[in-house]
Parts: structure tokens; sequence; C-alpha cells
């Protein structure tokens, strides 16, 4: 049990701005049963989602392309293509995917599948992320998506051939983990490619 190999001792807030930045200090049982204190920090923004639109008759993926400030810091030019995401602030991950997947592309999508979640960056980052599929029609698109523009949103819809998709990613062109695992998903369970590629 978990409660029998952590004891929190303190815990810090280092920040509170955008999101939560606390530093916890607390000793680990290891497997040898020895303790040990550690340090670690973690970044709580709360828990998302994230959803591949597709449609299977036409063999395409609606993405999307924003500028993410944290990339461009890292030697990337900062404009990544992304599947719709976005938190869920409080909402169950259904709900908000709906809502966010209008909002960032213009398609209503009336059912959803969630197909996994997962922790993305479990070392630093609280944040487990709920992965969803749902197939989209072309004249299901009542607005023309983009974001909130209130909220810094500036957000250019793409709709791709899978298979062109696949090979943006094969080349670096979409290097964004959430989306790659979407895209790798649809080719397994939901567009298979002739050649088994």
């Amino acid at each position: 049990m978990p409660e029998d190999r952590v004891r929190i001792h303190a815990v810090q807030t280092l920040s509170q701005d955008w999101f939560l930045l606390q530093k916890t200090t607390f000793d680990y049982r290891r497997s040898d049963g020895s303790w040990q204190t550690m340090t670690r920090e973690t970044y709580d923004r709360g828990n998302g989602a994230v959803i591949l639109l597709y449609n299977r008759a036409r063999r395409s993926v609606v993405l999307i392309r924003q500028f993410r400030f944290p990339t461009y810091g890292n030697g990337h030019d900062g404009f990544l293509i992304e599947a719709a995401a976005g938190l869920l602030d409080h909402a169950s991950p259904e709900q908000r995917i709906k809502a966010e997947v209008e909002e960032e592309t213009g398609y209503r999508v009336s059912e959803v599948r969630k197909v996994f979640e997962a922790f993305m960056s479990p070392g630093s980052v609280t944040e487990r992320l709920y992965f969803f599929v749902g197939e989209y029609e072309p004249d299901s698109r009542p607005g023309t998506g983009g974001g909130i523009a209130e909220e810094g949103e500036d957000i250019e819809v793409l709709e791709l051939p899978f298979e062109q998709a696949l090979a943006m990613m094969a080349r670096g062109e979409i290097c964004d983990g959430k989306t790659i695992m979407l895209l790798q998903y649809a080719q397994l369970h939901l567009l298979p490619v002739a050649g088994g590629r």
C-alpha cells in the first residue's frame, strides 16, 4: 500500500500564479525496507482531455496548430500541430472535450469514446490526461474554431488526409506526444493503413 511507503513531512507552495507549484519533503520506504528522505517539486495544472477527430469515409483527421511558448524556449519554432485538448475545469472529461473541440476546431461531435488515460510527465506534473476519439462530419461545423482570444488562443484548424498526418509524424513535423499517441491508436484501430505500414 502506498501509505505504508510514503510519509509526507512538509509541503511548501513555491508558486500559485497560473497553476500550482509545490515542493514536498517526504520519506520513502525503499524495496529493501530502508527509509530515504526525498524532496520533489510537483506542478499541478489540473487534469485534461484530448481528442482525435477522424472521418472514416474521407480517411482524414482534424488537428490544430497553435503557439506553445515552452517549446519555443526549447529550440522549436513554437507552433505545434496537435489534437484538440483542454483542461477539465471541474467538468467531466466527456463534457469538457465536446466543448473544447467545438471551441478549437468549430466541429460539433455528439459522440466521443474514451480510449485510454495516461500521466504524460509523471516525474513532475500531476496531470492525468483522458484520451478520446470521435468521428466528425464535414457538415457538422457550426463555427470556425480558433479558440478563445481572451485566453491567448490563436488556433489554426487543419483537416489532413490521415496518411499525410502519419508522414508528418514520421518526419518530426508532428512532435506533440498526446497527438502521436492518438495517431498511432488510429493507425491500429480506426484507419488501418494498407500494407500495415
